[in-house]
């Protein structure tokens, strides 16, 4: 029961929280353009909240190991809900200012970047407890719940700024963060099953370089190479996310309906993201990871290629579906490899690098998108991401079948 009630408290606190995010996030550009009547200020705190996350790797090796408890991620949301309560506090004060929200984004994204890797770890952990796969369970559920919150929090965040609440909802994000933390306060470490998980797990390896208590990224990689191919394609699609997400409202806005094709697009999606949410776990169960991951985003791919040959919202939001019952596959089958083959440090290692490779390729195509449509054309970038996407993961399939075959050929010929 200790094992399901941490759980429980840690999916909560975490799917609170996204929820939260996702209604401020609705307000936050609003607060700011209305206290500095500066669009370029907008996307301040935003931008200067991705830094930290993007150089984690060198400056968050060994904090992120400190992450290991619910005590300890209640510390680091604290911080999280201090940086949160800069921008409405000075808001209300009248103050807020670009320093401000660089100070803000700056904060929370070193939080963020211990906080996120150290939850999932600690879900992770919680799910070896409770029995075998259910780490993976966990870390399915905690991205389905975030995904919800992708679907429904937005609306929500429109009602309520329309009502003049838009202040308000950065201080609710900030007290939902903290309550978040609170939740996690009773979850207890698992510091001494590490050594004994290195020994019975086939793949986990010693850390290497940076030692048995902070292991570097690079490190925990060794002996894992279907992690690092997981890496690639799922680093790919955030890459070319760009193209669906700024490709279907430009597309929209061209043709007269703006919004349509987003709306569509992304509904399609998180209603796909959900039904993946729930079949996944008996797909990766069954199925070797690799295999699964490279297929769904290849499949991912050709849903946007498709999207950019026909282009209607009604065939934007079928594939849209398709998309997020695949990227759930490819997520579940990465979490299976992470789970299965490491503990503890380690996980922590890899769990922040997957978090390293996410948001950074997707803050580079972001960076890149917008040129990269003006010059191309929405559907035409929605087609070349959609190729590129499944080149990749398709590439990432053959490779890893030539290593896998290698020893075979290898015993044929000494024979």
């Amino acid at each position: 029961m200790g094992a399901r009630r941490d759980a429980v408290m840690l999916l909560a606190g975490g799917a609170a929280a996204d929820f939260a995010f996702r209604i401020a996030q609705v307000a936050l550009p609003l607060v700011v353009l209305h206290e500095t009547g500066s669009v370029a200020a907008t996307g301040l705190a935003g931008g200067a909240a991705g830094i930290p996350v993007v150089l984690s790797p060198w400056w968050a090796r060994r904090a992120r190991q400190w992450v290991d408890s619910g005590p300890r991620l209640a510390m680091v949301a604290a911080v999280a809900a201090a940086a949160l309560a800069i921008v409405p506090g000075a808001a209300a004060l009248g103050a807020l200012s670009p320093a401000l929200l660089i100070l803000s984004g700056l904060l929370l994204g070193c939080a963020d970047a211990l906080s996120n890797p150290g939850r999932s770890a600690l879900l992770a952990d919680t799910g070896d407890r409770w029995g075998v796969d259910r780490a993976v369970l966990l870390l399915t559920w905690q991205d389905g719940l975030r995904r919800v919150g992708m679907l429904v929090g937005p609306p929500i965040g429109a009602v309520a700024v329309a009502t003049g609440l838009a202040n308000t909802l950065l201080w609710i994000e900030a007290a939902t963060v903290l309550g978040a933390g609170a939740l996690a306060v009773r979850v207890k470490p698992e510091r001494a099953g590490a050594a004994q998980h290195a020994e019975q797990t086939p793949g986990a390896e010693p850390a290497g370089d940076g030692g048995p208590e902070a292991p570097s990224i690079r490190a925990s990689l060794r002996g894992r190479p279907d992690i690092l191919y997981g890496w690639i394609a799922r680093g790919t699609g955030c890459l070319t996310w760009f193209a669906f997400t700024l490709g279907l409202s430009v597309i929209g806005a061209e043709r007269g309906q703006p919004g349509v094709y987003l709306a569509a697009g992304m509904s399609g999606y998180g209603a796909g993201a959900l039904l993946g949410t729930v079949v996944s776990l008996a797909v990766v169960r069954r199925l070797p990871p690799i295999p699964v991951a490279a297929l769904a985003w290849t499949a991912m791919g050709l849903c946007w290629v498709g999207m950019g040959v026909w282009t209607t919202p009604a065939v934007v939001a079928v594939l849209g579906a398709l998309s997020g019952v695949t990227v759930v596959l490819g997520i579940a089958a990465i979490s299976v490899l992470i789970t299965r083959t490491s503990y503890g440090a380690e996980r922590r290692a890899l769990l922040s690098g997957q978090s390293v490779v996410v948001n950074a390729s997707s803050s580079a195509g972001l960076f890149v998108g917008g040129p990269i449509i003006a010059t191309a054309g929405a559907e035409a970038t929605l087609v070349g991401a959609g190729l590129l996407t499944s080149a990749v993961a398709l590439a990432v399939l053959v490779r890893r079948g030539a290593r896998t075959a290698e020893p075979r050929v290898l015993v044929q010929q000494d024979r």
